[in-house]
């Protein structure tokens, strides 16, 4: 029985076996999480499966990827906001959070892409510029919009 290596749309496998290791089909080579996420990082389409029974476990090594990078510097999430996500399984505005997420970030990843295109042309293709502004946002602004996110996701939905 012949297993197929590839999937439809050229799509990289990663087959992950028994043993937790992770083998890149393509490359065939064992490959460990942080070539995951270089994957990740330089947008390639992948898909990692369970090499007994073929279970997609991508979502799975996706989430270990964000758990060791929340573990390591500065996380993205604060406790407060896993906390806030964590009460919406089960509710009845799971799958509308999940669509409202999933839009936001690409609004966000939008808006990052317009601002680094004009960072390069102000500043000769540098995105140190970008950078700098970032690193220097008000702390207050940020508290603040994070209070009003909390505010938007404790209140009574009247959609229940």
């Amino acid at each position: 029985m012949a297993t197929r290596t590839r999937r439809a749309g050229d799509e990289r496998l990663i087959k992950k076996y028994p043993n937790r290791r992770l083998y890149d089909t393509q490359t065939s080579t064992y490959v460990t999480l942080a070539d995951i996420k270089q994957l990740v990082m330089a947008s390639e389409s992948f898909k990692v499966l369970d090499a007994k029974t073929d279970e997609d476990l991508t979502r799975s090594i996706l989430l270990q990827i964000i758990l060791e990078e929340e573990a390591c510097g500065m996380p993205i999430f604060s406790t407060q906001m896993l906390q806030q996500m964590i009460r919406f399984y089960g509710h009845s505005m799971q799958g509308l959070m999940g669509n409202h997420l999933e839009r936001t970030m690409q609004s966000f990843m939008d808006m990052q892409q317009k601002l680094t295109e004009q960072s390069k042309s102000m500043t000769g293709g540098g995105t140190e510029a970008w950078t700098q502004m970032m690193n220097l946002q008000n702390p207050y602004c940020h508290r603040r919009s994070s209070w009003h996110l909390g505010i938007r996701l404790r209140s009574p939905c009247r959609f229940q």
